[in-house]
């Protein structure tokens, strides 16, 4: 950069005075940038909501910290028991089901309890892009040696039924 000289003066363009003037500023205004990246991003990716799609599945639920839920497979799991039409399983079967499905790599998945059965028949609504049939569907809740809870999805009602019975099978993984 060549610097003028006229006269008595020296004359610096107007970018090099203000440089050397404040050069603090431009640092103390890369570290604002920064800084607000950086607390903002975690806020950002752990802040779930119900109905969003996230860990290969859809969220139907999510606990008062934000950072923990239930996810609801987006559909019914693939395949039959020996002897029972796609898409129905005897319970054994629907166990093994479950811990053999894969979602956008998400290997954890599970049969859910009755419980959570339930709490995805009172949030079907934001599972209606990936609906429930109006079929049966198992828990893993066992009542005795031969009986298993399996909720309805067409009236909601939460019945025993008998392990050998096929249903269908929604799997569902915790975050």
């Amino acid at each position: 950069m060549k610097i003028k000289q006229t006269g008595q003066y020296v004359y610096i363009p107007t970018i090099m005075k203000r440089r050397a003037e404040k050069p603090y500023i431009g640092l103390y205004i890369l570290f604002l940038m920064v800084s607000m990246g950086l607390v903002s991003l975690p806020a950002c990716s752990s802040a779930v909501t119900v109905g969003e799609e996230s860990g290969g599945g859809v969220v139907v639920y999510v606990d008062a910290s934000r950072k923990h839920g239930l996810i609801a497979a987006r559909s019914d799991i693939k395949g039959h028991s020996s002897g029972c039409h796609e898409g129905f399983f005897t319970w054994s079967d629907a166990q093994a089901a479950c811990r053999n499905y894969v979602s956008c790599d998400y290997h954890d998945w599970i049969l859910p309890s009755k419980e959570q059965l339930n709490l995805l028949y009172l949030h079907k609504h934001v599972l209606e892009r990936f609906p429930f049939s109006y079929n049966y569907y198992w828990s893993s809740t066992a009542d005795s040696a031969g009986h298993v809870w399996v909720q309805g999805f067409g009236a909601g009602f939460q019945v025993r039924n008998f392990k050998t019975n096929s249903n269908r099978v929604r799997a569902v993984r915790f975050f």
